[in-house]
């Protein structure tokens, strides 16, 4: 059974997401490295504790793809150092046919490979802007566009490993479980990060995946295997996997319980559920970044829905007064890359804004409706610069 909270503990439990846990021995590990451990050079990321968000010009030059060397890091705790050779996979739960199935890294590469382009978002990415555009409060990391990436992942379709380990018809969820240390905030120790499937999702279109943009996971990406989950908010997709859990009944966790839930003045009291993210568009541009006026800017950027493709992008350079149709520079379900050049005509502060609309209608509002965890924001972003 998964510990219940109150709702005040919830509270205590919001205002202190982001605080360190306890580091743990865990078969498989070598070791516990740091909160992260690739180099988080200032030009390429803003760095939050154990988290580090992508600085969006670091991708203006790039193509399709998230370089490893920028793709953003979300962790609960720590990153750990796991051996690939000593890691296992346990497939266990009531939802299986028999008894428990272990596989090893080299068996798991032996079956077959699937790949997929797709992006990885954190549920709070965009949180920052609840604060700083509509000037409600929020807990949590104060995110604004970078918590978001898009790579091409390598790996074993779950259904495989599922219908391997003998899953039964009766399964309802399945639930991976990470091998990062337990999860310590607000005095209370959750354990490790886990968060269920449900088994018509897991049989679908989920991977296990060993390799990122044609490499072997990297260790603050999941090395040896992570999940991916696409189309669902970044949580589902868990790093360092160890176990998954099949069960005949429906399954909890912190992690749809206490956290990414939607909360607050326009949701039940008990929250609302949540597992997609929604449409976003990012400039490929600091903020307050001097452009030359009375030349020819090229503003760029990348628009994205959890709902499919984008059909289109919008720029605005007077704060929303008028909208222009930006140029596709290409692009596929993961995200849409765009430019709009523009010849400012007077000197001083300036606004931009892009906004998206995916080909099922869905286009970012003017504002976003609140909730306390601020997940979820899909707002046109007010992006400042000066013309100089």
């Amino acid at each position: 059974m998964e510990p219940h909270f109150s709702r005040r503990d919830l509270f205590k439990l919001g205002a202190a997401v982001g605080a360190f846990g306890g580091i743990a021995t865990i078969p498989g590990m070598a070791s516990a490295a740091g909160p992260i451990v690739k180099p988080l050079p200032p030009e390429l990321f803003t760095v939050f504790g154990t988290n580090a968000e992508m600085r969006w010009p670091a991708m203006r030059d790039q193509g399709h793809l998230v370089p490893i060397d920028r793709f953003f890091v979300r962790n609960h705790t720590s990153t750990p150092i796991i051996d690939a050779q000593t890691w296992t996979l346990e497939v266990t739960g009531a939802g299986l046919r028999g008894g428990p199935v272990t596989f090893t890294y080299d068996q798991l590469r032996a079956l077959p490979a699937h790949t997929v382009v797709e992006k990885v978002e954190c549920a709070g990415n965009g949180r920052s802007y609840f604060t700083s555009q509509q000037g409600q409060p929020v807990s949590g990391t104060a995110w604004h566009l970078g918590a978001v990436g898009v790579a091409r992942w390598r790996g074993v379709r779950l259904s495989a490993v599922l219908r391997r380990a003998g899953i039964s018809p009766d399964a309802v969820d399945v639930m991976p479980v990470g091998l990062d240390p337990d999860y310590v905030t607000g005095g209370v120790n959750l354990g490790p990060v886990r968060r269920p499937i449900p088994v018509r999702k897991a049989l679908d279109d989920v991977l296990l995946a060993y390799e990122m943009n044609g490499e072997p996971l990297p260790p603050d990406h999941g090395h040896p295997v992570r999940v991916i989950v696409p189309g669902w908010i970044g949580i589902a997709s868990i790093k360092w996997v160890g176990r998954i859990e099949v069960s005949d009944q429906p399954l909890t966790s912190p992690w749809n319980t206490q956290f990414y839930r939607l909360f607050g003045e326009s949701y039940p009291a008990e929250g609302l559920p949540f597992d997609e993210q929604v449409v976003k568009s990012a400039f490929e541009l600091d903020e307050n970044a001097a452009l030359p006026v009375g030349r020819r800017t090229s503003l760029t950027g990348r628009s994205w829905s959890a709902h499919g493709p984008i059909r289109k992008v919008e720029v605005s350079t007077d704060a929303g007064a008028s909208w222009h149709r930006a140029r596709p520079l290409g692009g596929d379900r993961a995200w849409q890359r765009w430019q709009y050049d523009w010849r400012p005509a007077a000197t001083g502060p300036a606004e931009l804004r892009a906004r998206a609309t995916d080909v099922h209608g869905n286009t970012q509002p003017e504002t976003t409706v609140h909730n306390t965890l601020g997940y979820l924001f899909d707002a046109v972003v007010r992006h400042p610069v000066q013309v100089t």
